[in-house]
């Protein structure tokens, strides 16, 4: 599932059998999130230049920000991302998020999920392994209805 294109590139590919709108709002409405992101809320405008976040449920804890740099529903979402589960991750300079839905057949979408600029964030470039773990319960959250987890 996931292929290394460069020391600071990390491209995840998954199909889902779903349309692009579904997916678009799997990716983008909190309710959605919470039951594949690690329970993570987002929370966003989602135009450019306005922050992201991922919290949790009571806002309690603030696990990811960012901003929207490029906003094309539903094909194409990019964010910068700073990792805020640790003091660490917390203090590397913003990675880069983009997602890209494309239709792969019919009733079936390809998702590309690309994380790079990850020169500045050598601890969270260690990290990302847990997008292969978050786009399996996006699919399985969107073909049964059910969270991964459940």
């Amino acid at each position: 599932m996931s292929t290394m294109t460069a020391q600071t590139t990390k491209v995840f590919q998954i199909f889902i059998r779903t349309t692009p709108d579904r997916v678009w709002e799997a990716i983008t409405s909190p309710h959605h999130t919470a039951k594949y992101f690690f329970g993570s809320h987002v929370d966003s405008t989602f135009q450019p230049g306005a922050p992201i976040v991922y919290h949790t449920a009571d806002r309690s804890r603030l696990d990811v920000d960012g901003e929207v740099l490029e906003v094309d529903p539903p094909r194409r979402l990019v964010t910068t991302w700073r990792s805020l589960w640790t003091p660490e991750l917390a203090a590397e300079e913003p990675s880069r998020v983009s997602w890209e839905i494309e239709t792969a057949g019919e009733g079936v979408c390809k998702l590309t999920l690309t994380h790079d600029r990850l020169d500045g964030a050598p601890k969270t470039a260690e990290q990302i392994e847990g997008w292969s773990y978050i786009l399996s319960g996006m699919k399985t959250l969107l073909e049964t209805g059910a969270p991964l987890d459940a």
